[in-house]
């Protein structure tokens, strides 16, 4: 097959993908001959089933991927198990308002139909992810595919449910939790969003109720006093406690309510008064707790003012209703004053408004109550990450996973939802509970308790967080009775080798799993869990639809045009008026749009920035670098394909000691120089290194190995020194560099295919027979390179060292002397010239000379610069205009001496060197060395012209 003149991305991926699938390359390894314990397992993190490939999925895929495309090559069991999450809130939320549009409610249309409604919509748009996924070449087992909501997995959250609730771990009280007052449920913590914005804070006088002084009281939602049910001061502060224990009126109410010592209270912060308020705050409702205060709701769940209020404010709005207690506040004189205050203002991040911590009836999961094994699910998961039996990539997240864990509260796993998995709970009329399977088996345990009244089920649904929790087991098909029933694809894969993940869902999902698995299953879900950053945009900010920063991974690889991205980044705004700035800032940065890269060249930039660190700033220019490279790799294929197709590689024979083959009768003789074992023994050592990167999971210094390797080492190097060996009259050194050549090129070509698949399958299928390394219809079935540590040979690695000292000592002079790239120069050596002899053919190509004269002494009247390499002199013979000369070099001392001074000036200034950034310190040595140095080279060349 002959390769296109060019590297066109979008006609290979859109030839290779369908490939790959159609022929069930991507099916889940299930020999159970191999030992389980090395089987390679990787769940994806489920996506939304109705959103869209994001930044953040394109490089976590790009990594799994990777991982998955490795292993599979290292010819071990392998399971990348894809599936999607139906996302509560996210998917109702669409389907709502799709129905607004239409004038209709979902109560207009009752539950039932409503979920029909939500069912079509997934039907309609729940592919609109995985069709992105194949575009980004993931290779799953798609035949595995599981989402959330499907039978089998909703009858494993079911089974947990009820089992975890015989174990007394499941309970359903009432506890304050986030309230969304526009969705009407409570919502977890990641599904809300922090952001300082501009406040007040009011300072409010509260009198004690013997009328003998006031207590000031500073707060940012005055509406909340109507619920307080004490005021809190510090045991120690002195100015305070001779009235604790005493009673203050509470404004605007006809109740009393008493001063309390708590150590919660910051002495130094306002007055060192603060008011408790159980209800509506969540460090209140601890303190509340500690001292068994009354817990007043004063609010609704739409957040208007309750019975519990005085009648004037019964009806009003928490926020109108804060205006009207902030003026009646006044007219009393006891609004001591209000001052601007910048505040965390916690909103909902699908619906934008003001979350309200609120007291409702939920289910939650105990977390810290000992189960039958005396240990709490909290305690198992703390123990399996400190025995080491799950490992963190780096290993500093530990410490965030066992803060939280130390530090947590019951699970709220309730939701005021219809879409979602129904909490398999029924109630009779008089407040019984009965948890079962089905409503058959509730009938069963209420008429053992003499209950024979009807049964409600109760109308909440599941955490999202919930099933997500259940992932690791429940898309492997568990079974109540595992591990007596279980089944191949369970004993291999559970559990996982690494879980790929963001830090944000550390807390959300990956400890969830943690407890969860282990406490079900008895075994844990992962072995490993490696935690990146988050993808920014080049600034370092978050990407948002409301910053109009998004990139969409499929723009990057299609390419968009500016009209285009600009109608992508403004529609759909929940504030439209941020749209004309948004179209300003985008056509600014992306005056033509974005220019396709294809899907190669995103996963090798995904690849490069996965360092170690919480934030990942994305850099456009870099996937036009890896495009670049991309492009690199095809014409330097060509190039090998050019000079070893037709020749006879001789294939059959095997390398010897010194670099010779010993022929087989009626066979030429075969040699490998230098160069070609240089190569070949740092091709081992890149093998070995890669290994390790993968095993270590920095995938940053794994593309750059390759990256190095590929560009540096393979192409700029080893290609140009072949071609010599190629032209050369030694048909055994020329076969030897063919050899090399398209050997090397495979083996490449396999290294870089977990990172790059599509353009290494295309490239392969061509050089793999060449080479006699066909093995198969795909490289994703070859097998993975290999170090051969035998082949590392340190004498012609510091060989081919040397050679490259005396490329750059001769392209280092022609720079000096301005000579053309055109022109081919003679050039003269004195010294040391054994070795060089040999590199002479070699050195003449690399650096462009027309000959090289060997002498025992350069002339003392020479007058071009003189490179000096170790015991050996070099000098290109040039015309010199010396005048002309002299003038250039005394211009170029000029300029270098100015440099030299500005540097010093800043160095010598104590101030600069306090005040500036290190690394701009650093910059600052590091030019003025260099300047130093030239200056040490063109001094002695401006003395000898005279």
């Amino acid at each position: 097959m002959e390769l296109a003149k060019s590297f066109e991305p979008a006609d290979i991926e859109r030839r290779w993908y369908p490939e790959w699938e159609s022929r069930n390359y991507f099916a889940a390894g299930l020999d159970t001959s191999k030992p389980a314990d090395e089987s390679f397992c990787i769940l994806l993190p489920p996506p939304n089933v109705t959103g869209t490939l994001h930044m953040g999925h394109g490089f976590n895929q790009t990594i799994m991927d990777a991982l998955t495309r490795y292993y599979r090559m290292k010819g071990q069991n392998t399971l990348w198990q894809p599936g999607t999450d139906h996302a509560g809130i996210a998917t109702q939320i669409v389907v709502e308002r799709q129905l607004d549009a239409q004038g209709i409610s979902r109560h207009d249309l009752g539950r039932e139909k409503f979920l029909e409604k939500v069912w079509e919509w997934k039907e309609y748009s729940g592919g609109t992810i995985t069709r992105q996924m194949r575009r980004m070449g993931t290779s799953p087992d798609w035949k595995r595919e599981r989402f959330t909501m499907d039978t089998g997995l909703n009858k494993i959250v079911t089974e947990t449910f009820v089992r975890l609730y015989k174990e007394g771990l499941i309970y359903r009280g009432k506890r304050l939790v986030n309230w969304d007052p526009k969705l009407h449920t409570a919502v977890s913590d990641l599904e809300v969003v922090q952001e300082e914005e501009d406040g007040f804070m009011w300072h409010i006088r509260y009198t004690l109720a013997d009328g003998s002084a006031t207590l000031t009281v500073a707060t940012t939602r005055p509406e909340t006093m109507l619920g307080d049910t004490a005021v809190m001061v510090h045991p120690e502060d002195e100015r305070y406690k001779h009235l604790i224990g005493k009673l203050v009126k509470l404004p605007l109410t006809d109740r009393e309510i008493p001063v309390i010592a708590d150590a919660y209270v910051d002495m130094e912060f306002g007055t060192g008064v603060v008011k408790v308020t159980p209800a509506h705050d969540f460090n209140d409702y601890a303190v509340g707790q500690r001292h068994n205060l009354p817990i007043i709701s004063i609010l609704t769940l739409d957040a208007k003012i309750n019975e519990h209020a005085p009648e004037k404010y019964r009806g009003l709005d928490r926020f109108d209703a804060r205006k009207v207690i902030v003026a009646d506040l006044e007219a009393l004189g006891i609004l001591e004053k209000t001052d601007k205050h910048k505040l965390k203002v916690p909103r909902g991040d699908r619906t934008g408004v003001v979350i309200e911590p609120m007291l409702t009836d939920q289910w939650f999961v105990a977390m810290s109550k000992a189960g039958d094994d005396g240990k709490s699910i909290t305690q198992k998961a703390l123990d399996v990450v400190q025995s080491g039996e799950i490992k963190f990539y780096p290993e500093n997240w530990v410490n965030t996973y066992n803060q939280w864990l130390n530090n947590i509260q019951d699970w709220c796993i309730s939701r005021q939802l219809w879409w979602g998995h129904q909490i398999p709970a029924w109630y009779g009329i008089n407040g019984e509970v009965f948890v079962a399977h089905n409503e058959e088996e509730a009938r069963a345990l209420a008429d053992k308790e003499d209950y024979a009244g009807p049964l409600t089920r109760d109308p909440d649904v599941l955490d999202t967080w919930y099933s997500s929790a259940l992932w690791p087991f429940s898309t492997l098909d568990w079974t109540p009775e595992y591990p007596a029933k279980s089944n191949p694809a369970l004993d291999l894969y559970l559990p996982s080798s690494v879980l790929v993940t963001g830090f944000d869902i550390i807390f959300f999902w990956v400890a969830r799993m943690v407890m969860m698995t282990k406490h079900i299953t008895g075994k844990i879900p992962f072995k490993h869990v490696y935690v990146h950053g988050l993808i920014r945009d080049g600034e370092g900010q978050k990407m948002s639809k409301s910053k109009g920063n998004v990139l969409d991974p499929i723009d990057l690889i299609d390419g968009i045009d500016i009209e285009a991205l600009v109608q992508k980044r403004t529609t759909g705004l929940m504030n439209p008026k941020q749209a004309a700035q948004i179209e300003k800032k985008t056509r600014k940065e992306f005056p033509e749009g974005i220019p396709s890269f294809g899907t190669d060249a995103l996963r090798f930039t995904f690849a490069s920035l996965a360092s170690p660190g919480r934030d990942i700033k994305f850099d456009l220019n870099r996937c036009e670098g890896y495009r670049n490279f991309c492009n690199k790799l095809w014409n330097a294929t060509r190039f090998v394909l050019m000079n070893v197709e037709g020749h006879d590689l001789a294939l059959e024979h095997q390398q010897q000691e010194g670099g010779s083959c010993q022929p087989s009768p009626g066979s030429e003789k075969l040699f490998f120089s230098f160069a070609d074992r240089w190569i070949v023994s740092r091709l081992q050592k890149l093998e070995a290194e890669v290994a390790q990167h993968f095993t270590e999971y920095r995938f940053d210094l794994l593309s750059q190995a390759l990256y190095h390797f590929i560009w540096d080492e393979f192409c700029d190097w080893y290609l140009e020194v072949a071609k010599v060996e190629m032209a050369g009259a030694n048909e055994a050194a020329a076969r030897g560099a063919r050899r090399t050549l398209v050997r090397t090129l495979e083996a490449l070509l396999r290294l870089a295919h977990p990172v790059i698949p599509f353009i290494t399958e295309e490239l392969w299928q061509t050089v793999a027979p060449i080479a006699g390394k066909k093995t198969g219809d795909s490289i994703m079935l070859a097998p993975y390179p290999a170090a051969d540590l035998k082949k590392v040979d340190e004498d012609s690695e510091a060989k081919m060292e040397r050679l490259k000292t005396y490329v750059s000592a001769c392209r280092n002079l022609r720079g000096e002397m301005k000579v053309s790239d055109s022109m081919r120069t003679p050039m003269i050596v004195a010294g040391d010239t054994g070795e060089l002899k040999e590199f002479a053919p070699i050195l003449q190509s690399l650096a462009k000379l027309s000959e090289i004269s060997f002498v025992d002494e350069i002339p003392a009247d020479a007058l071009a610069p003189v490179a000096v390499v170790g015991e050996t002199r070099l000098m290109l013979v040039v015309e010199i205009d010396v005048a002309a000369e002299k003038e250039r070099l005394a211009k170029e001392i000029e300029k270098l001496e100015k440099q030299v001074a500005l540097a010093k000036g800043k160095l010598d200034n104590e101030s600069f060197v306090a005040r500036a950034p290190a690394a701009v310190v650093a910059q600052e040595k590091e030019r003025m060395e260099a300047a130093l140095a030239t200056l040490g080279k063109l001094k002695p060349q401006l003395a000898k012209l005279g």
